[in-house]
């Protein structure tokens, strides 16, 4: 079975008392674009399965706790290869993406072939280095909850 027609999306970070940072990854193809861990489904895998394979595959993470985030977009299915598209169908013109928050344990990350390098990044930094808006409305998201949480245990 190919993949399923819906993408996650990963927000890895690390948070101890000072900070938070977040970790973008930049893209094998295109060439240096920043993102999040992002991809597909697989056979009969749910979102959460999907994502804790990606992150794995991609960053060599393990031992994470992932916190389903509320953003949630649509991508259009012409990014996609044909193979995807013509295995979903002719009606399918969009697929929807569900976000997630990724607590990991430390900052060694082990990148897999999609990614050319990676940056541990404040809030600030990481928003002005990404591409896509639900990558960033996903940081907002994570990020807001993250902080409020911080300061309601201060």
């Amino acid at each position: 079975m190919g993949r399923l027609p819906y993408q996650v999306l990963a927000v890895l970070y690390l948070q101890d008392k000072s900070n938070i940072r977040y970790c973008v990854f930049g893209r094998n193809n295109p060439k240096g674009q920043f993102q999040f861990i992002a991809g597909g489904g697989e056979g009969n895998e749910t979102p959460i399965q999907a994502v804790v394979r990606e992150v794995f595959e991609e960053s060599g993470a393990d031992n994470a706790e992932f916190q389903p985030l509320t953003s949630l977009c649509y991508i259009p299915t012409n990014i996609f290869p044909k193979e995807h598209r013509e295995a979903w169908g002719e009606n399918i013109f969009v697929i929807p993406e569900y976000s997630f928050g990724v607590a990991i344990k430390s900052d060694h990350i082990q990148l897999s072939e999609e990614h050319i390098g990676f940056r541990w990044a404040t809030y600030d930094e990481a928003l002005s280095l990404l591409k896509w808006d639900s990558n960033k409305t996903a940081l907002y998201e994570l990020n807001s909850k993250l902080t409020m949480a911080k300061s309601y245990n201060s």
